[in-house]
């Protein structure tokens, strides 16, 4: 079988797709997204349409390479979703460090921690992740980017638009802003 053949890679993905399902669904029962499971065959074979030489046939035949491919980027994602879980749970209990060179009053303090926490609530969820992971899971873009399987471009995205949101939304608070301004200096 030679998967640079669109009809062979056809026949291949028609007999081993619903394998590879059934091993990301193994792997991400727990979580219950059948969205996850879809993206998880799409993406073992949209590699492997790429880049044919990954599967080694001596190694093995197509189907077990293909289930363990896919059961590997299933655990990927349920990893990815812990910690994006994690740091959820660190952002709710910890808010974000404010710079040490303001001088405030504890009231400002919690007021610009407040507009900092409804600023993170309104962005969209991969960007509101994205940012999480790196500031407060201690993440580079190039970590969550292997953590998640997404290319580096687009976690670089995701932060810097997630950062220009928050900083439009805490436009009218100085102290808030100063410290996006941190959070962006540090991360890019």
């Amino acid at each position: 079988m030679d998967l640079r053949d669109p009809d062979d890679f056809a026949r291949a993905y028609a007999e081993h797709a619903p394998a590879a399902a059934g091993a990301a669904a193994a792997v991400l029962a727990p979580v219950g997204r059948r969205s996850d499971v879809e993206d998880v065959v799409h993406d073992v074979f949209v590699r492997l349409w790429r880049d044919p030489r990954l599967f080694d046939p001596t190694r093995g035949p197509l189907g077990a390479y293909v289930r363990m491919v896919a059961r590997s980027r299933a655990l990927d994602i349920l990893r990815s979703g812990q910690a994006a879980g994690r740091a959820a749970e660190r952002l709710a209990a910890a808010p974000p460090p404010l710079p040490s060179d303001v001088v405030v009053s504890e009231a400002e303090r919690n007021e610009a921690r407040a507009a900092l926490m409804r600023a993170m609530s309104a962005l969209p969820v991969p960007q509101r992740e994205a940012i999480a992971l790196a500031c407060w899971g201690d993440l580079t873009a190039n970590q969550i980017a292997d953590r998640s399987g997404l290319p580096l471009g687009t976690v670089k995205g995701r932060l810097r638009l997630g950062l220009a949101r928050m900083r439009a939304e805490l436009e009218g608070s100085e102290l808030a802003a100063a410290t996006v301004m941190t959070m962006i200096s540090s991360l890019l």
